[in-house]
This record gives C-alpha cells, sequence and structure tokens, in this order.
C-alpha cells in the first residue's frame, strides 16, 4: 500500500508546517497587538511620507498615467 504511506508521509509533512506557523505567538493579548501594529503601521506610513515629500523614489514605479 504505497498510497497509505504517501498519505502518512503528507500528514507528517503538513504537521511540521503548521508547528512552524504557530512559533508566531508573541504573549500579547489582541489589543495589545493591535497597537503594536497600528503603530508600526504608522511609523511605516510617515517613513514613506517622508521618502515622497525627498523627492526621492526608490521604488521606481514612476507616475501613473
Amino acid at each position: 500500500m504505497t498510497r497509505g504511506n504517501q498519505r502518512e508521509k503528507d500528514r507528517e509533512r503538513a504537521q511540521a508546517r503548521n508547528a512552524k506557523g504557530k512559533l508566531k505567538d508573541d504573549g500579547l493579548t489582541p489589543e495589545q497587538r493591535r497597537e503594536r501594529d497600528a503603530k508600526a503601521l504608522q511609523e511605516k506610513t510617515a517613513k514613506k511620507a517622508a521618502q515622497a515629500a525627498g523627492g526621492s523614489n526608490a521604488s521606481g514605479g514612476g507616475s501613473k498615467k
């Protein structure tokens, strides 16, 4: 039963993948996580705005028509 063995191997691989994804538990409550993410987003947008105000276009996107 090669197929049965393949299924078992796939289940093991799936469990290993899911275990890796669970490592992101940082011990924060959902509210704390929201605040942290909001702060990071504000910093990111401020940096992007400062970069745009400086005239430097590092992304190479150019203007859309």
